[in-house]
């Protein structure tokens, strides 16, 4: 996997699938490497070259002080296209990856072809949860969030069922760098994208799941009305729609992708 050199932060990557054809980009949730996007590969590295990396602060990408910015995860995308020599790429991002590619939608729009902004919100109004959640990490690390990040991701129906996803899931959250988490929630606390939807001229899906606490379907659904043209797909599933609906989530992704 190279690793590519993002204003200073050494950017882990995957490039992956085809060698020719259209180009996908994957983008992870906060907490996430990109190793939570293994139920999609097989089907999309079919169809496309699949682009996934992690985040500044996560997995073996590199952890520089934050606070981060959204912008900022902008700039580390399009460094990574333009070591990789990659024009424009197809986008699917979940949770804080869907909050990348709207900044990526409304100010980079000719690297981008079709966006898929997955379980994702544009705007949180109040920040007392991100620092509450900040100052948690701060003094008793990453595992005294475990249980109840876990519990927002997942139903309970779907942990019940499949106890090793969600015990992969988990042990990916802990294993985030505290500093690269505690960096990312302080670019959440101040997110305000409104603005930058209706400058997004991409054709959009916005994927939402029914049982999301963190971002709930009417978080989707702001996000397709002022985005034209978008369309919204619900999933029976909580956050990470992606791992607890594979199926259905792989379905919507590249049905949108693929159609004319």
């Amino acid at each position: 996997m190279p690793m590519i050199d993002a204003d200073g932060c050494l950017i882990n990557v995957s490039v992956e699938g085809r060698e020719s054809g259209p180009t996908l980009m994957l983008s992870n949730s906060l907490g996430c490497t990109l190793q939570m996007w293994e139920p999609q590969m097989k089907a999309l590295t079919q169809l496309f070259r699949v682009i996934r990396y992690d985040r500044r602060g996560h997995g073996k990408s590199g952890v520089p002080p934050g606070p981060y910015a959204m912008e900022r995860f902008g700039r580390d995308v399009l460094a990574i296209l333009d070591d990789l020599n990659i024009e424009k790429v197809h986008w699917c991002g979940l949770s804080m990856g869907g909050m990348v590619g709207q900044w990526l939608g409304a100010n980079a729009p000719e690297r981008l072809g079709k966006i898929v902004l997955s379980n994702t919100a544009c705007h949180y109004p109040d920040p007392t949860n991100w620092l509450n959640r900040i100052k948690l990490v701060q003094d008793s690390g990453m595992a005294a969030i475990g249980d109840a990040v876990i519990a927002n991701w997942l139903t309970a129906d779907f942990r019940e069922r499949e106890p090793q996803v969600t015990a992969n899931l988990k042990t990916m959250l802990l294993a985030t760098p505290p500093a690269g988490y505690i960096g990312c929630c302080e670019a959440l606390s101040t997110l305000d994208q409104r603005a930058l939807l209706p400058k997004i001229k991409s054709p959009t899906l916005v994927i939402a799941g029914r049982h999301d606490m963190a971002t709930p379907v009417a978080a989707g659904e702001l996000i397709r009305s002022q985005i034209p043209g978008a369309s919204l797909t619900i999933l029976d599933a909580a956050h990470i729609s992606n791992v607890e609906q594979p199926h259905a989530f792989t379905d919507a992704v590249v049905g949108f992708l693929t159609q004319r």
